[in-house]
């Protein structure tokens, strides 16, 4: 499916993302490696099985990540001009390796940009593991195509 133009989003819509992922050790250190994030709490076992949680967690930043490339899908892919920021971030629950995320986005917001050539949609994204646990969630903004601007364009 491809992404939704801006005239497609509905205000308190909850779109289901169809797509999960099981974390693996091997993502988890990998994106810590490319990040530079040498958080013990995320690398060492040992460090990390002294701690409240016993075991590593999955960095949130990668959960966050993970999130957003499952959402886009069903809501931005191909009709997306720019994602404009990422907001009240929380992490209510870690994540482990092993887990299996999905994601569900609630269109909270839509206006149309001052040129009416574009809009802009917030999208507040919820992450759960195979339990249903909440284990991430935050506000998406982005700058979106309106099907009317980009037929237009396609016929000149």
């Amino acid at each position: 499916m491809s992404g939704l133009y801006y005239e497609e989003f509905e205000v308190g819509e909850t779109i289901e993302h169809e797509k999960r992922r099981t974390v693996s050790e091997s993502d988890n250190q990998r994106f810590c490696d490319m990040t530079m994030n040498q958080q013990p709490l995320h690398l060492d076992a040992e460090f990390a099985a002294d701690t409240q949680f016993g075991e590593r967690l999955v960095n949130g930043i990668y959960t966050l990540a993970l999130a957003v490339g499952i959402s886009i899908p069903e809501t931005t892919d191909g009709t997306i001009v720019a994602n404009l920021s990422y907001d009240d971030v929380s992490h209510p629950n870690p994540v482990f390796h092993g887990d299996t995320l999905r994601a569900q986005s609630t269109v909270t917001e839509k206006r149309e940009t001052s040129d009416g050539e574009r809009g802009v949609v917030t999208m507040r994204v919820e992450v759960f593991n195979q339990n249903d646990t909440l284990v991430c969630e935050f506000e998406r903004t982005v700058l979106s195509l309106k099907r009317e601007s980009e037929t237009t364009r396609e016929e000149r």
